[in-house]
């Protein structure tokens, strides 16, 4: 499939949208906490049993993403698109069956796996075009696109929630729920692979080669092998594992933190805490992203990592005082955790040039995987360890919020630690261009 090629006078404000709709689609996997208790009512499972699609799905999220960063590159959006599209609406009709036959081992095949690897692809497959389209402000192109992953959820949880209500609970309505949503999906996704164009330059610089491209390049087989692509998965880890930890634990956390005061938080209080963070979340991909543009990269992460670690410090020694305190808070840290993923594409950029960022994008995505797993692993195991012990409320939390100052200072080092990269990893230039990529080499990162 031939990447789609703008026409003469083609908007490159059209592009962003079809990001959009491959990105709103797959946000729905934030919304997978609405289909858990009906799952355990239904086939008879436990709450770690019913978060074993979302785990499997997070996971080949990054794996996909990895392993087929440089097919994304070399067969253009459209194609990404396309694979993202079948395989992540496919999960949703293979979960159905699933769900119909109460086979629960195809739940996690279809959601898991299958949608899974659509998620990957899906979420890297805009990435590198829009940086080729918006090469003044790569930020909030990023930060558009990535928003809609984010904001995925705030579409998704109450349509889940009304689908199941309509339907009913019941394996058949969950079954009838999954159906739908594949169908909707393939249907809204299709929009983003009919809009999608890369610009006519981009195919030129494609038939010319590598070589073609001013500044610095860096292949994505080079760029794995420099320290700036590993200080970067460090920094990347640490700001996702620290936003998580609160996100996958919100509801409970904001109860268990006001719950022996004299204003407790109720059920739907927490709910609406929960849609406060999703939309801090998607705010802070377009918005932080936005301001690296004028601030640079280096700088925001300096933003995201130390104040991210300040606001951690706050909650644990006075958050369980001050409810406007907690939910500050725990607004900017998720703010924060959206931003970090929408400005790591322009980072890319900026360190590796644009010649393989895609698939550049996709290796440094396993460090979402990592932090997919570390974040809730640490706060639910820690929280159970001091249940265990006989502490309630805000100490279930304490010593999971120190360790994520300690990761989040982690990631600040490893921040600062981002150098530009050494000439001998750049992609050869011939002789008429290599003055040209020589004085467009950033001085700092």
């Amino acid at each position: 499939m031939s990447p789609p090629v703008a026409p003469p006078g083609w908007s490159r404000w059209l592009v962003p949208p079809a990001a959009l709709s491959v990105h709103l689609s797959i946000g729905q996997a934030y919304a997978w906490s609405v289909f858990k208790p009906p799952l355990e009512s239904a086939l008879g499972l436990s709450g770690t049993q019913s978060a074993l699609p979302f785990q499997v799905a997070i996971v080949m999220l990054g794996l996909s993403a990895a392993f087929g960063g440089t097919l994304v590159e070399r067969n253009g959006p459209r194609w990404a698109m396309t694979v993202a599209l079948v395989c992540f609406s496919s999960g949703f009709l293979i979960s159905a069956l699933g769900a119909a036959t109460e086979q629960y081992w195809l739940i996690v095949l279809g959601y898991g796996f299958v949608g899974g690897i659509g998620l990957g692809i899906g979420y890297i497959s805009p990435v590198s075009t829009l940086i080729k389209w918006f090469p003044d402000r790569p930020g909030m192109a990023t930060g558009i696109a990535i928003m809609g992953f984010g904001g995925g959820a705030l579409i998704a949880s109450p349509w889940s929630a009304q689908m199941l209500e309509s339907f009913g609970a019941d394996h058949s309505g969950i079954a009838l729920a999954f159906l739908v949503h594949g169908t909707a999906y393939a249907v809204f996704m299709t929009l983003g692979v009919l809009l999608v164009r890369v610009p006519r330059t981009a195919r030129s610089t494609a038939a010319a080669g590598p070589a073609a491209v001013t500044g610095v390049q860096v292949s994505a087989r080079s760029a794995v092998r420099t320290p700036q692509f590993w200080c970067l998965w460090v920094v990347l880890c640490m700001n996702v594992t620290a936003g998580i930890g609160i996100l996958e634990k919100a509801a409970p956390m904001i109860t268990d933190f006001f719950a022996g005061t004299s204003t407790p938080v109720s059920v739907t209080a927490a709910a609406g805490f929960v849609a406060l963070l999703s939309a801090a979340n998607m705010a802070g991909r377009i918005g932080w992203s936005s301001t690296s543009d004028l601030i640079g990269r280096k700088n925001i992460y300096r933003l995201y990592l130390g104040a991210g670690a300040l606001m951690y410090a706050l909650i644990a020694l006075f958050g369980d005082s001050s409810k406007p305190l907690f939910i500050l808070c725990a607004l900017v840290i998720l703010s924060f955790y959206g931003g970090g993923f929408a400005t790591i594409p322009a980072y890319l950029k900026d360190l590796f040039g644009t010649h393989q960022v895609g698939a550049i994008h996709g290796r440094l995505l396993t460090a979402w995987s990592t932090a997919g797993v570390l974040g809730p692993l640490i706060v639910n195991w820690i929280a159970d360890r001091q249940e265990e012990a006989g502490r309630h409320g805000s100490d279930l939390y304490s010593l999971s919020l120190f360790i994520m100052i300690g990761l989040l200072a982690v990631g600040f080092v490893a921040n600062e630690l981002v150098r530009p990269v050494h000439a001998r990893h750049h992609v050869p230039a011939p002789k008429e261009t290599a003055d040209v990529a020589a004085r467009q080499q950033p001085e700092s990162a």
